[in-house]
């Protein structure tokens, strides 16, 4: 602590970058594993909900059998995907593989920056914020699996599946649609940070749960339209997206409640 209190700014700056670049070569090295498995990380997981036989579609008609109905079985996706640019494979390639190095050096990258902040905080804090990488890891990565199982296929499905009219075939440009995937899953990633903002708002004295119950109405045209900037342009997609955060804010007012309550007893205890 003695050490850290004598740093000067271009000490911390240095530190700070090496954590930095500690992160990076994380994310580079799992990118460059993921470049380099190219079969399994773009035909099988990019590509995956792009294919009928895909794990959600599966799940979809085992459903349907089960309720007696056909409707929900997705058996075919009208489309076909397309290269119409040069270096369209190639890049999507490189952006694929970066996405999938990102998400999987998520946990270490975050430890990183966090290993940098923690000395800044008092004792308090610190107990407040214990299993921070944990918890934010968690969310992360269920959010990755929401968004690539869940919101993903479901909005391909109904986006292959709109026409305006007959004649009109869908051939989508792999540019579209590995950016269309990527920023679905990344999307949810971040939101499902939701609980972990709450709580270390409430902690600083930020945010309240009267606050988040009074502004509960207003949380929901927020939610629509971060739903709407961070997914294409289509309502199928923004609702899905919708209504797992309409779930999380509500778990964040819960959060609020038992942090105020955890508060209130120790301030009672120490009266």
């Amino acid at each position: 602590m003695n050490h850290e209190k004598e740093m000067s700014f271009l000490d911390h700056l240095e530190e700070l970058r090496w954590h930095l670049i500690r992160s990076l070569v994380a994310i580079f090295v799992f990118a460059i594993a993921a470049f380099i498995s190219k079969g399994i990380i773009f035909g099988k997981i990019i590509l995956g909900p792009s294919k009928s036989s895909f794990w959600t579609y599966n799940m979809l008609c085992i459903l349907s059998e089960l309720v007696n109905s056909d409707a929900l079985c997705i058996t075919e996706l009208p489309f076909i995907i397309q290269s119409r640019q040069m270096t369209g494979q190639f890049s999507m390639h490189i952006t694929s593989s970066f996405v999938i190095g990102l998400i999987c050096a998520f946990p270490y990258a975050f430890w990183e920056i966090w290993r940098f902040v923690k000395p800044g905080l008092y004792e308090k804090e610190r107990k407040a914020a214990s299993g921070a990488t944990f918890y934010v890891s968690l969310l992360f990565f269920i959010g990755v699996v929401f968004g690539y199982f869940v919101v993903t296929p479901i909005s391909i499905n109904f986006l292959s599946n709109y026409q305006i009219d007959p004649s009109i075939l869908n051939e989508f440009d792999i540019i579209s649609y590995v950016s269309t995937v990527t920023t679905l899953v990344l999307a949810c990633a971040l939101l499902f940070q939701l609980p972990i903002v709450v709580y270390f708002a409430t902690k600083a004295g930020l945010v309240s749960s009267v606050l988040l119950k009074n502004y509960r109405k207003h949380s929901i045209i927020v939610i629509l339209m971060l739903s709407a900037v961070l997914t294409p342009p289509d309502p199928f997609s923004q609702v899905l997206i919708a209504i797992p955060l309409g779930l999380l804010y509500q778990l964040s007012i819960l959060i609020a409640v038992k942090l105020e309550k955890k508060e209130r007893k120790q301030e009672v205890t120490k009266t």
